[in-house]
């Protein structure tokens, strides 16, 4: 594990962190994106440029959001590891944990 997305992602549908990714490894799900594990190159480049700073090195992810990193192992256990993004678009699920959240909606 490298990175993970936690909260503040759900439902937030801007993708400037998925064009600057060079290992093509962050994956959408229905309600956020998800970083692979093994794809990931660790680079650094998507925190920078997350508009809701919640892309967390898994070793500065807070007690309280440690099931993000769970689930973000998980999304990937029945997916695999396809090498890439980009040619497998939206996936029609997302995590258990993400699917359960209330609807999140950003204020401004």
């Amino acid at each position: 594990m490298t990175y993970v997305i936690a909260r503040p992602c759900v439902d937030v549908t801007d993708k400037a962190r998925v064009e600057e990714c060079p290992a093509d490894c962050i994956y959408e799900g229905q309600r956020s994106l998800c970083i692979h594990p093994d794809e990931c190159a660790a680079c650094g480049t998507r925190e920078p440029v997350c508009p809701v700073e919640a892309i967390l090195y898994e070793q500065d992810v807070p007690p309280e959001r440690q099931d993000y990193t769970r689930a973000s192992v998980e999304f990937f256990d029945a997916l695999g590891s396809p090498g890439g993004a980009a040619k497998l678009g939206l996936i029609e699920r997302d995590h258990p944990l993400i699917a359960a959240l209330q609807p999140h909606v950003r204020e401004g």
